[in-house]
């Protein structure tokens, strides 16, 4: 029976192998993730967008760091030096020689395949007597030709040798292991324990742990879980946060604090500097003792994000840190958004809690607009544009234009806006328009029901209902109106009115029209008939003379009663004798019939409408979207920011979240958003708002009114009508059941 054999690899040529497989291991995949994207195309990105975005900060930074950075030229230099490692070692391999050989006894006796018996033995002879061992030659070649002779002259020698390929027949099967001989060597065993030792019981836990110290402390979105503990603790203890409070906390996280985090330094020159610019601020409450708002990391972390909201310079030995807290500030308010939602949740679930109020998570929304663009709360929306100052704003706010938001600026006519900023020059107008068309502009649409219902848009109490809010997303130049010429024909108040129906904004058309049509439809329904001059006289008549004139107008009442009741049957008895009872069963059949098709029809529709919401649902809790939107224009962010948007549904009179913000981080052009919440549980009209809000810019939310009328849930039902079955047929099935049990009896009767 066969064997096994083991062996270490004493000439080292199947550690080759193994050594070139490791190799090719790390080499390969490296390349496809390490290797330097082309930086042809991120030039000509940058080049595309230096039009609009030249003039950002984050955008001059990424043209320095991208002609800086050696880190590219390293990581290619490092790969073709493993790929160089990887080609010399499938080379090596490639040249060694093969050490297992297929046995020939042909070969061992020099002879060519299909020799015959004669000669087989003549040339076994001729070289047996040549190295016998006893005449001076070599044993082992003797041996190998008596084991040829002997495979091609005995027929189970042969036999053996054309099945196994050994005249033996089947042979013991080695392994050899691909690690060279030396390393199993007692005089080596020490040093091989020793790096077994060092590697295994050192480096790779002292590697392991660290790794995981450090992530534990940081939550799946890599903020520090004491900050988020943090946020709790002020969120709990301060539900009404107003802006001020709400930077001092955002400034207490502990990713500013040098303990916490190694990224965030404190400077020897932190002493004079800061203090200098508490006193260029003014008021930023530093004699606060409330701890952490009173350690040294916080107050330089807000001294430093006010410089920023204000638009302040500072020195370039502070800047740096500046831009780290400016970098870290949307992260954090976005972790503070989640914990005041689960506060929500919280409150709402168990009770006894005191919930956020809606005005601080909004707050923290305002304040993420704020951090990006650089402007402070109570500054005009219209200075995130370039070459706006505070003094060019007295132009727009004028009484001619009015313009105090981006909206009011698209809406002007062409001529007008060129007029109101005619101080900026050609080519400066040319650049704050192309700006300004690059501005998002979001159309919202929102669809109320109740999902997996029988009526999805009756809302019960206690039910739940489903918004799905469609956002569409266009560039504010295709908003812009043209300034048409006027007819010569036309006369100066014709041109009025066509000015006026320009300056009318474009996304107030529609609902403005909607409603008005709802009005007037109202008006027309609610009207009441005209009432002749007869009938005020008549009541006249019947107030003044009193009974009598009632039993007249009784009796006149009576006699018309009678005549109608004559001509009703008149036309009844004509209408018989038109249509016959067979024509009258057929009419209704039809009738019958074309209800039941558009009922059949609905329930069509609303079950493919239904099959579609979940395959759409399906389909999006499969597919993975990029978060690369849009690029944010922002003139003091350091690095870049995308478009992304929150959107939620709120209860403006109480002040609370009717639905948690959803982070829509994926919308380039169409993005369909469902936001879930429960009915109210007593029934009535709920007025509710839809609101949207960006993360990047100011001015450009939305808020859309929401009303829901919420009726009695119906009452459940106790045994369904499809389990109540009448008696009759209950004694139908047991006489049934007797009748058969007597059958059969009179057939085994029968039998016997």
């Amino acid at each position: 029976m066969a064997g096994q054999q083991f062996q270490y690899d004493d000439s080292g040529n199947t550690f080759f192998y193994f050594l070139t497989s490791f190799v090719g291991l790390i080499v390969i995949p490296a390349t496809y993730y390490l290797w330097p994207r082309d930086q042809n195309a991120e030039q000509l990105r940058l080049k595309s967008l230096r039009r609009v975005h030249g003039r950002c900060l984050w955008y001059r930074l990424r043209l320095m760091k991208s002609q800086q950075s050696i880190v590219p030229t390293f990581k290619k230099a490092a790969l073709l030096f493993g790929w160089a490692v990887f080609l010399l070692l499938a080379y090596k391999v490639s040249k060694l020689d093969r050490e297992y050989q297929e046995y020939n006894p042909y070969e061992v006796l020099s002879l060519d395949a299909g020799a015959s018996v004669a000669e087989i033995k003549k040339q076994y002879r001729v070289l047996s007597l040549k190295h016998h061992p006893d005449k001076g030659g070599d044993e082992a070649m003797f041996m190998k030709l008596a084991k040829a002779y002997s495979a091609l002259t005995n027929e189970e020698s042969r036999k053996n040798w054309e099945t196994y390929g050994n005249p033996d027949g089947p042979r013991v099967t080695s392994f050899g292991i691909a690690l060279p001989a030396w390393i199993v060597d007692q005089k080596n065993s020490m040093l091989v324990l020793l790096v077994y030792g060092l590697a295994f019981m050192v480096i790779l836990p002292v590697v392991v742990g660290t790794w995981w110290y450090r992530s534990i402390r940081y939550s799946g979105d890599q903020i520090l879980i004491n900050t988020t503990q943090l946020f709790m603790h002020f969120m709990y203890k301060t539900p009404t946060m107003n802006m001020k409070r709400l930077g001092m906390v955002l400034t207490a996280a502990f990713e500013f604090d040098p303990r916490s985090n190694k990224e965030a330094i404190i400077r020897p020159t932190d002493n004079v500097e800061v203090p200098q610019l508490i006193r260029e601020l003014g008021n930023i409450n530093v004699k606060k003792k409330e701890p952490p708002f009173c350690y040294p990391y916080s107050l330089k972390a807000r001294v430093l994000l006010l410089t920023h909201l204000a638009r302040m310079e500072v020195s370039e030995n502070i800047e740096e840190d500046q831009r780290f807290v400016v970098k870290k500030c949307p992260a954090l308010l976005q972790e503070m958004i989640n914990v005041g939602c689960q506060l929500t949740m919280m409150a709402t679930s168990r009770g006894g809690i005191r919930a956020p109020r809606l005005t601080s998570i909004e707050n923290c929304m305002k304040l993420s607009q704020m951090v990006v663009q650089g402007l402070q709360e109570a500054k005009s929306p219209l200075l995130q544009l370039a070459h706006f100052e505070e003094e060019h704003l007295r132009y727009c706010i004028s009484k001619k234009y009015k313009v105090r938001t981006l909206q009011d600026l698209v809406s002007l006519k062409d001529s007008d806006r060129r007029n109101m900023l005619r101080f900026l020059g050609e080519e400066k107008y040319d650049e704050v328009m192309a700006v300004l068309g690059s501005f998002p502009y979001i159309n919202m649409e929102t669809k109320l029901q109740v999902l997996d219902d029988e009526d999805s848009n009756n809302i019960t109490a206690g039910s739940i209902v489903t918004v799905t809010v469609t956002l569409t997303r266009k560039r504010m130049s295709e908003m812009f109106e043209r300034e048409e010429p006027p007819h010569p024909t036309e006369d100066a108040n014709t041109e009025e009115q066509g000015d006026a129906k320009h300056k009318t904004k474009v996304w107030q058309n529609k609902n403005k029209g909607a409603k008005k049509i709802a009005k007037s439809k109202k008006k027309k329904l609610t009207k009441k008939k005209p009432v002749t001059q007869q009938q005020t006289k008549g009541d006249k008549a019947k107030q003044v003379n009193g009974n009598v004139a009632g039993n007249e107008v009784a009796a006149a009442s009576k006699e018309e009663e009678d005549e109608l009741s004559d001509k009703g049957s008149e036309s009844d008895e004509v209408e018989g004798n038109k249509d016959s009872p067979s024509e009258r069963d057929e009419e209704s059949d039809k009738q019958s019939d074309t209800e039941v098709d558009e009922i059949a029809g609905d329930d069509e529709e609303e079950w493919e409408a239904l099959q579609q919401s979940i395959q759409r649902r399906e389909r999006a809790l499969l597919e993975t979207k990029s978060k690369i939107t849009h690029p944010v224009y922002s003139l003091y962010f350091p690095e870049e920011k995308q478009e992304w948007w929150w959107l939620y549904i709120a209860d403006r009179k109480e002040q609370t979240l009717v639905s948690m913000p959803n982070h829509v981080c994926t919308l380039r052009d169409t993005e369909e958003v469902e936001l879930k919440f429960p009915a109210p549980s007593k029934t009535g009209n709920y007025q509710y708002s839809v609101i949207l809000r960006s993360d990047s810019y100011m001015g450009l939310d939305q808020v859309k009114p929401l009303k829901l009328e919420v009726h009695e849930a119906k009452a459940m039902l106790d045994n369904h009508p499809q389990w109540d079955i009448p008696e009759t047929e209950e004694e139908e099935d047991d006489q049934e059941d007797s009748d058969g049990i007597e059958e059969s009896e009179e057939d085994d009767e029968d039998n016997d």
